[in-house]
C-alpha cells in the first residue's frame, strides 16, 4: 500500500501547487483543474484502503490522462511566462508519476500469494521452519560465533 500513500502525497502537491504556483485569479481553469484533480488522487487513494474499492486507485489513471492532457494544450497557449511554464511541467510530471503509480497493485510489497504462509500455519509443505541455529553456516560465522562465546 505505499504507492498509495505515495499517490496521496502527490495528490496534496496537486492540491497546493495553484498557490506554490501562483496561478493567476483570471486562470480559474487552472485553479479548479489542479484542486478538483488532487481531491480526486487523495480519494481514490483512500479508497483503496477499503477492501470492497481496493481497486480505486486506478480510476487515478484518468486523473493522470488528463493532467498531461491539459498540460498540453495549456503548453500551447502559453504566453511564455516562468509561473504559467513551471505550472504546466508541474502537471506533466505529475501526470507521469501518478499514472507510473496507480498501476502498482496495493500488494506490491508483499510476496506472491503461492509463497504466502496462512496465518497460524507454522509448517510449510510438511516440514517444520528451520531456526536460526539451525541453518548451515559459513566458516567466517562460526569464526564469529565461537569468537562471541
Amino acid at each position: 500500500m505505499w504507492s498509495r500513500v505515495v499517490e496521496i502525497m502527490l495528490g496534496c502537491w496537486l492540491v497546493i501547487s495553484p498557490f506554490i504556483f501562483a496561478h493567476p485569479d483570471t486562470e480559474l481553469t487552472w485553479w479548479i483543474s489542479d484542486m478538483l484533480c488532487g481531491t480526486a488522487v487523495i480519494l481514490f487513494g483512500l479508497l483503496s484502503y477499503w477492501r470492497p474499492a481496493r481497486r480505486a486507485h486506478l480510476a487515478t489513471i484518468g486523473v493522470a490522462i488528463w493532467l498531461i492532457a491539459y498540460a498540453y494544450l495549456r503548453s500551447s497557449e502559453a504566453t511564455g511566462a516562468a509561473i504559467q511554464n513551471a505550472a504546466i511541467q508541474n502537471n506533466m510530471a505529475l501526470g507521469l508519476l501518478l499514472m507510473m503509480f496507480a498501476i502498482i497493485p496495493n500488494d506490491a510489497s508483499k510476496p506472491p500469494e503461492p509463497w504466502r504462509v496462512p496465518t497460524g500455519d507454522t509448517t510449510r509443505s510438511g516440514s517444520s521452519p528451520q531456526e536460526p541455529d539451525d541453518l548451515p553456516q559459513s566458516g567466517t560465522d562460526r569464526q564469529l560465533a565461537a569468537s562471541h562465546h
